[in-house]
């Protein structure tokens, strides 16, 4: 998918729908998707890691149980994103686009630091690196970047 295409049919419209958008959220999401899967929807080769924001299931059960648990409002706006009755699953990060988007933007929220500013691409590689894909990931800063500037001239 074309970066634009799925900020606009994916990003965009999921925070909308939890409350949670702006252009430095849709900015530092689609740097994640980027640099996790290259805006592929798929399973991590050898790992766990689900989804065009490859979130590990232990991620995405943690956001659950130690934080929407407790906020009953955002939790009802994000489970809006699964079909009627559906119970989150680990796997619905694949099935459901606008869902792993949001879980991914939860993940952030969690973050005490406030959102990089929209533009600031140095900003939002290191905020990335240090609280998505954590100082021991295998994920770089540059790589950031460098997906990021590939990805917008292409």
């Amino acid at each position: 998918m074309e970066p634009q295409d799925f900020l606009t049919q994916v990003i965009r419209p999921a925070l909308s729908a939890i409350g949670l958008g702006g252009p430095a959220a849709e900015e530092l999401l689609l740097g994640t998707a980027l640099q996790e899967s290259g805006l592929r929807n798929i399973q991590q080769v050898g790992g766990p890691a689900l989804g065009y924001f490859q979130m590990e299931p232990n991620t995405h059960d943690d956001i659950w149980r130690n934080f929407l648990a407790y906020k009953p409002d955002l939790s009802a706006k994000v489970k809006g994103l699964l079909p009627n009755g559906v119970e989150p699953l680990p796997s619905d990060l694949i099935s459901f686009p606008l869902y792993a988007a949001a879980i991914a933007r939860i993940l952030y929220l969690r973050v005490p630091a406030p959102l990089p500013a929209q533009g600031d691409l140095d900003a939002q590689a290191a905020y990335y690196k240090r609280f998505y894909n954590t100082p021991g990931g295998a994920a770089t800063e540059a790589e950031y970047v460098a997906n990021w500037s590939r990805a917008m001239v292409g």
